[in-house]
């Protein structure tokens, strides 16, 4: 299947999932009053609304190029995921608010019920499924929203946890571990929104792709028989995509086709890595005395042959 149909897919998914758990969560809580669970119904109905703009942004992201986007729509997709951070802060200092006013105040009413308990260990398992599934989604297609939406999918299963803990402490006499938990994971939910951030600023400022991966562009480069160096190597990330320009260094008595197609295969083989979206070469020739050493290429051919 195709990347934009199967990421559109995930996004659906993720939508009728939210919504499901947001009807089954309120109808557990009109019939039990329990707070645990009401506040759960909260998060998967503010969850299905998150999910439902991540959605259409998706469906922007993996539309085809067009002639004012003639590379396409993927460098939306890290804006998509810096709204699902937003998301996430939301909830981490929401979270992280009603555990320290609930420990203040000494209100530590949970009410304890079977459906309370089962419905979030659903909600649990549930959570964790999406979660394996974005992850593994997001690292099949290179789609840095849907790595995002795993993370907060992971967020979800620690907050259905942490009102389990408070929902079962109360039937054992302790309802205090509902504030407590609640604030442990409100940390976690934080850390998270951070970490979504980290990554997709690096998508948006330009950043450098790991050095394996650069030091594979170089291999790449040098594979070739009649390349006999490469330096001035750039890359650097466009949105979840990865341009590369480079210099490979040929003897000079080549003819002109046959310099065009050395520089064919190069960029091809640098185009076949999955990360990469386009490739720019120069082609300098020996008499030219434009062939030099680059420390920095050197270093990554290092590093990956000591690896």
């Amino acid at each position: 299947m195709a990347r934009g149909s199967t990421v559109r897919q995930v996004g659906a998914i993720i939508v009728v999932a939210n919504v499901l758990l947001a009807a089954v969560k309120g109808l557990v809580y009109w019939q039990t009053g329990s707070l645990a669970v009401g506040s759960e119904a909260v998060n998967s109905l503010a969850d299905s609304a998150y999910s439902l703009i991540v959605f259409l942004g998706l469906y922007l992201t993996t539309q085809p190029p067009d002639f004012e986007h003639p590379h396409g729509h993927e460098r939306i997709e890290p804006f998509v995921s810096l709204f699902v951070a937003v998301g996430v802060f939301a909830a981490g200092g929401f979270v992280l608010w009603q555990s320290v006013t609930t420990l203040l105040a000494g209100e530590f009413v949970v009410r304890y019920s079977t459906s309370a308990v089962a419905v979030l260990v659903a909600s649990g398992v549930v959570k964790l499924g999406l979660y394996r599934y974005c992850l593994q989604m997001g690292d099949d297609y290179n789609s840095p929203a849907l790595v995002a939406t795993a993370l907060d999918n992971r967020n979800d299963v620690l907050t259905a946890g942490a009102a389990l803990v408070g929902v079962v402490g109360s039937g054992l006499g302790f309802p205090v571990l509902d504030p407590l938990a609640a604030g442990v994971v409100s940390l976690a939910i934080l850390w998270t929104g951070v970490e979504i951030v980290r990554d997709n600023v690096n998508y948006l400022v330009g950043a450098a792709p790991p050095e394996d991966l650069r030091a594979e562009i170089v291999s790449r480069a040098l594979a070739h028989p009649e390349v006999h160096g490469v330096h001035d190597v750039v890359a650097h990330y466009v949105g979840p995509e990865i341009d590369v320009s480079l210099h490979i260094e040929v003897e000079g008595d080549h003819t002109l086709f046959e310099a065009h197609d050395i520089e064919s295969d190069v960029v091809q083989s640098i185009r076949d890595i999955e990360e990469v979206d386009d490739v720019f070469v120069h082609v300098d020739p020996k008499e030219l005395g434009e062939w030099k050493d680059d420390w920095a290429t050197e270093e990554l051919l290092r590093k990956d042959g000591g690896d």
